[in-house]
């Protein structure tokens, strides 16, 4: 059972820490990309979006690049002492943020922009400041999608694999997760493991959707102008 049970522990580890990463920065990103005027904003939510159709192997492949010795992985050296950011967890937790980027924050960013700005017009105008409009008046309406991102977020990086392939490999206790444990088990005939840990997947991901569709229905219809 410990075979089943790391990967597992390890990954809801990985979700978790991904998902409070991707909302501490997405949640910027987004707040721009809804209310920025900036001409080039499409380029950078294009950027964003990007691993929503690159080949997963692909970014895979560029992300393992940055984090060799020669990119990241050098700075992290410095640091740490270890030869490469690749092939660790904290690498893995650097590539799921960036694999699962555009989940956070084409939610969030939909629930800036279906708010609309009157509601924070009128806390400016009632003198609160910045951050009082943010916490008070944005973040209770956008809620919604603030949990959608966040349900997203855990799931994608729950059910990433070709990413997590190429820069973590298959380590067990470090960075051997639920879908490279499931790629193990089946290359080498253990479908009793397989099943088990498919089954959760399959159970997961049916609990996913239904969590998201509930959220989608509660979603802020505010006034756009």
């Amino acid at each position: 059972m410990g075979e089943l049970w790391s990967p597992i522990l390890l990954t809801l580890e990985l979700a978790s820490i991904t998902t409070a990463v991707l909302l501490l920065v997405g949640t910027p990103i987004a707040w721009w990309l809804a209310w920025s005027e900036q001409r080039w904003k499409e380029i950078v939510a294009t950027i964003v979006a990007l691993p929503l159709v690159l080949p997963p192997t692909v970014l895979g492949f560029y992300l393992l690049i940055a984090l060799g010795p020669n990119g990241l992985g050098g700075w992290f050296g410095w640091l740490t002492g270890a030869r490469t950011f690749a092939f660790t967890f904290e690498g893995l937790v650097f590539g799921s943020v960036i694999y699962s980027l555009p989940f956070v924050v084409q939610p969030i960013r939909n629930a800036f922009e279906a708010m609309g700005r009157r509601p924070l017009e009128v806390a400016a105008t009632l003198r609160a400041s910045p951050w009082d409009r943010f916490f008070s008046v944005a973040l209770p309406l956008a809620l919604p999608g603030f949990l959608t991102g966040a349900v997203l977020g855990f799931a994608h990086t729950v059910g990433e694999f070709g990413v997590v392939l190429m820069i973590g490999g298959n380590i067990p206790g470090e960075t051997k997760v639920l879908s490279t444990a499931i790629y193990d088990f089946v290359e080498t005939l253990r479908w009793r493991e397989a099943h088990i840990l498919s089954a959760l997947m399959l159970v997961f991901s049916f609990a996913v959707i239904l969590l998201v569709s509930i959220l989608g229905r509660r979603s802020p219809r505010g006034d756009a102008s």
